[in-house]
């Protein structure tokens, strides 16, 4: 069997290049098993011992010679699922038997596949029986994030059960080893009911040899090993499957990180702004567009074009965008589809930097030729695209509004993105009741250029940004997507609602924007690779988004809660657990400190249960505590609505205790749950906007929030 070998020689590539050219040269799309065996031993993808026999007396040999019992297989470039055509036969314990196994497999191959070649019979040594698991490790060619390698459990687990999880190539053996350990049946493989587990080091060999191969032969589409039996001291591939395609699709043009700058630093911060269609009528889009960037406060120069108009909302207009005297940065299109194309000529000559293309019409409504024509006259000179068919965007630090919509002027530092108008409007209206403060929020639409990567690009490196919150229903470039979100994860949350988790929302997001929505396991593990927190619904992305920010980084896994009502302490635990967090143990010291606080029938340990009939200086002492003792990481605060300790005298207690903390280097996160009658909603606020994350009615939010932003800490290393 073929050892482990991390590094690959230029021997090992070329004896994979010389099969995969063969198979270019013969117009092949699958490899056969022995060819299969040269790119495993190339790769150190550990197999059975084999051999080849042409003639039934040779199989017989050969099977004596690697020791019985043996696997009998077809091997014919014709036919791909041996099992299917009757050419795999198991279990065969004598030299007859794998003579009479030779004939039969032969004449079942030529029944099932008539005038099939077939270079012979594979015979190899039979494996499994004792206490090995079989898995499956396989890659794929993904048109989303492209090469995608796959682990699960094998044989028929795999169709039946689907607990495989995906990762993007290439994958280190540490990564390999994460991904074996994240399917859902993981137990099996570290061993249950006195059964051995298996060696995952081995396994996570095979998982990352696999993807250093296809990463290097980007013409393997896919790959399945499948079974590997997994046992204590090994893991080997008893079959091999390769298929080819020696015409992949091209990735999208990319841009380097410096030209994504470039553009997009003046797509945000521009100097001067042409507004294409700019009109003096209320009710059409190019008035409300030129009306929302003036009166919103925008500081630019500032040029209508409309050639019939000399004046547009008090502002010279130009008929050209080439008779503008000055530079043009950014031109936002507010005219219909078909008039685009030729503005879009003028804007390139005149060099600006981009065009926010507002109008529909395009390739959401079957017109991709003329979104493909639009694309080619920027690309040509040099544009970058926002749009088509979006509502336009704002970047509150600028005081832009370029958009239709209302405007929207309370800055923040929560970026905000969507890929639908309606979710876009959505977005605002959320924003709006609850002044939550923004740096940007922007429409991408169609997406025929500028797209997540390129504004994660910038929002990572955006000083007026702490958090970037992204709506979206496809991505056109999954790996450049990933390589963005990596860059950005250590330094700031990336929260991702991705549409499209249901197979009828995959069809729903395709029929809307044109779009296919790619599978969503494949999504989740590999946004999960990236580092990004997803975010289950709309409105966790946009409770994730305004709440990431305010809370401090935990420095720990230890979460305290502390509650008013038993109640609330029981769901609070529940929901720890579900957002994977874990509540400390608390020891006996500060088990007594706590008890000092509280009344002979409440209850330390944790939940610490201060009960209901407590007034305020009973969440005083015991929040304090809970912040100033260094093994506390996380504080969740439980508030039963009483007449002793009111809503709003317990929020400005807890403010205070925390500001007090705060004063004094002490900044952990603190969410709260407040249950009661209205007064809780106000009391909520108020904590909210004193760096408290904090909800009435709901002893989930708040945990769930907590439990994001430590997903966030864990996967930016701050853990």
């Amino acid at each position: 069997m073929a050892a482990y070998t991390p590094e690959r020689s230029d021997q090992d590539r070329a004896a994979v290049r010389e099969v995969l050219d063969r198979a270019r040269a013969e117009g092949r799309t699958a490899l056969t098993a022995p060819e299969g065996r040269v790119l495993a031993d190339a790769y150190g993808i550990p197999i059975p011992g084999e051999a080849l026999a042409h003639s039934a007396e040779e199989a017989a040999a050969l099977a004596q010679d690697l020791g019985l019992p043996v696997v009998a297989k077809i091997v014919s470039p014709d036919i791909l699922h041996k099992t299917d055509a009757g050419g795999v036969e198991v279990g065969l314990d004598s030299a007859e038997k794998v003579a009479e196994a030779y004939h039969r497999i032969v004449a079942n191959a030529l029944a099932h596949t008539p005038g099939a070649r077939i270079d012979g019979i594979q015979i190899q040594q039979q494996i499994g029986g004792g206490p090995e698991v079989e898995v499956l490790v396989g890659a794929t060619t993904d048109p989303t994030f492209g090469k995608i390698v796959v682990f699960g459990l094998g044989g028929v687990l795999v169709e039946v059960l689907k607990d495989v999880t995906f990762r993007m190539a290439p994958i280190s053996k540490e990564e390999a080893l994460s991904q074996v350990g994240d399917i859902r049946a993981a137990e099996i493989l570290r061993g249950v009911r006195g059964r051995p587990g298996v060696d995952q080091e081995r396994l996570a060999e095979v998982v990352s040899a696999l993807s250093d191969l296809v990463t290097d032969f980007p013409e393997i589409a896919e790959a399945d090993l499948n079974p590997v039996f997994a046992g204590p001291s090994s893991a080997v591939a008893a079959d091999l499957r390769f298929v080819l395609d020696f015409a992949p699709a091209e990735r999208p043009t990319a841009f380097s990180r410096d030209e994504i700058l470039g553009a997009m630093n003046r797509v945000f911060k521009p100097r001067s702004i042409a507004i294409i269609g700019a009109s003096n009528e209320a009710g059409k889009i190019g008035h409300s567009v030129i009306k929302n960037i003036v009166d919103g406060g925008y500081a630019g120069e500032v040029y209508p074009v409309n050639p019939k108009a000399p004046e547009v909302y008090g502002r010279k207009a130009y008929a050209s965008v080439l008779d503008i005297p000055g530079d043009v940065d950014v031109a936002v299109f507010a005219i219909p589809a078909k008039f685009v194309a030729g503005a879009l000529e003028e804007v390139g000559a005149k060099g600006a930097a981009a065009a926010i293309l507002i109008p529909s019409g395009f390739a959401e409504t079957g017109e991709q030729e003329l979104q493909d024509e639009v694309l080619a006259i920027a690309r040509r000179h040099g544009v970058r695209l926002l749009g088509p068919n979006i509502y336009g965007y704002y970047y509150t630090p600028e005081n832009l509004s370029a958009t239709f919509c209302t405007p929207y002027d309370v800055t923040g530092g929560t970026a905000l993105t969507s890929q639908s108008g309606g979710i876009g409007m959505a977005i605002l209206g959320y924003s709006r009741s609850t002044n939550t403060g923004v740096s940007a929020i922007v429409g991408v639409g169609n997406k025929a250029d500028i797209d997540e990567d390129d504004l994660l690009t910038f929002f990572g490196q955006d000083e007026n940004t702490n958090a970037i919150a992204m709506h979206l229903e496809d991505l056109k470039d999954g790996r450049a997507f990933v390589e963005a979100a990596r860059e950005v994860v250590p330094h700031k949350p990336v929260v991702v609602l991705k549409a499209g988790r249901t197979d009828a929302g995959a069809r729903a997001a395709g029929s809307h924007t044109g779009a296919l929505a790619g599978d969503d396991k494949v999504y989740d593990d590999i946004l999960r690779q990236a580092g990004v927190v997803r975010a289950p619904g709309l409105n966790e992305l946009l409770e994730f988004g305004r709440a990431l920010p305010v809370l401090p980084t935990p420095r720990g896994e230890n979460v305290v809660i502390i509650t008013g009502a038993g109640g609330s302490g029981v769901l609070l635990s529940d929901a720890v657990v579900d957002n994977g967090m874990s509540l400390y143990e608390i020891p006996p010291d500060l088990d007594a400190s706590f008890r000092a606080f509280i009344p002979p029938f409440g209850a330390a340990g944790n939940p610490v249960d201060i009960t209901g009939g407590e007034p305020p200086s009973t969440y005083e002492a015991t929040v304090r505590l809970g912040l100033e003792d260094e093994r506390v990481h996380a504080l969740i605060l439980g508030y039963w609505h009483t007449i002793i300790t009111p809503p709003m005298v317990f929020a400005k207690v807890i403010s205070e205790v925390v500001a007090e903390a705060r004063a004094k280097g002490i900044d952990k996160p603190v969410v709260a749950s407040l249950s009661g009658d209205t007064e809780v909603e106000e009391a909520a606020q108020y904590l909210f906007d004193h760096g408290i994350v904090a909800f009435p009615y709901t002893t989930e939010k708040p945990v769930q929030i907590l439990g994001a932003k430590y997903r966030w800490a864990r996967a930016a290393g701050l853990l």
